[in-house]
């Protein structure tokens, strides 16, 4: 089933990235050139980070010699795990400074935005989710630091409370960085583990979910 899933979370992480976040940002008013070299610093900073998880990893294994106890590989959560986390705090940072900036200019345009990102949260919290589940993280693990990361959303509501003017122009910048996260964790991490399945009967139940994906998240953002 989480395989399956894999291909979900594929089409919800692009079409959230390509077809919300990064066209919401770049029409901010925002210089692109900035926009861009934000884009790709947010993708080397990935690299590296999963990078260095591989490094971690690979010298903290069961059967290394070290005497780690039985399940240890479970707890050393998957690569893609850690960083779905940043890139989702990230994202929900940006929704709390969003929401903040509509309440104080309205408070019915506050409610109604409030809805709006509910409404595309869901479809990228479970295919967060999944990824989770996919990295090893346990069913609770996955839960609860899915649930931290979230509580960034109270965090960026604050902080566009108390700093609107200042916190308001970064935010396209937290957005196309939360992207970068989601562009890397599914193209460099879930599809080659998709490519992996070669036969057609295999492949036809991965394209259909990734449209229906891309479908969710169109539906929902629109």
């Amino acid at each position: 089933m989480v395989d399956r899933l894999v291909s979900l979370s594929v089409g919800i992480m692009l079409s959230t990235s390509l077809l919300h976040a990064l066209p919401e940002a770049f029409e901010s008013g925002a210089d692109p050139r900035k926009l861009f070299i934000c884009l790709l610093g947010g993708l080397l900073a990935f690299f590296l980070l999963e990078k260095a998880a591989i490094l971690r990893h690979s010298h903290h294994h069961e059967g290394d010699g070290h005497h780690h106890e039985h399940g240890h590989d479970a707890h050393e959560a998957g690569k893609s795990g850690w960083m779905i986390l940043v890139g989702n705090g990230m994202h929900n940072l940006t929704d709390g400074i969003l929401i903040a900036a509509a309440f104080l200019a309205n408070p019915h345009l506050g409610i109604v935005t409030a809805f709006a990102i509910i409404a595309h949260e869901i479809p990228q919290e479970i295919g967060d989710f999944i990824v989770l589940l996919n990295a090893g993280f346990s069913k609770t693990r996955a839960y609860l630091y899915n649930l931290i990361s979230s509580l960034m959303g109270v965090v960026g509501g604050v902080t566009g409370y108390l700093m609107l003017e200042k916190a308001g122009s970064l935010i396209p910048y937290v957005m196309v960085l939360a992207s970068s996260g989601f562009i890397y964790i599914a193209v460099s991490d879930l599809m080659p583990q998709m490519q992996r399945r070669t036969t057609l009967r295999e492949s036809i139940p991965q394209v259909i979910l990734i449209a229906a994906g891309i479908g969710l998240v169109l539906l929902v953002t629109h």
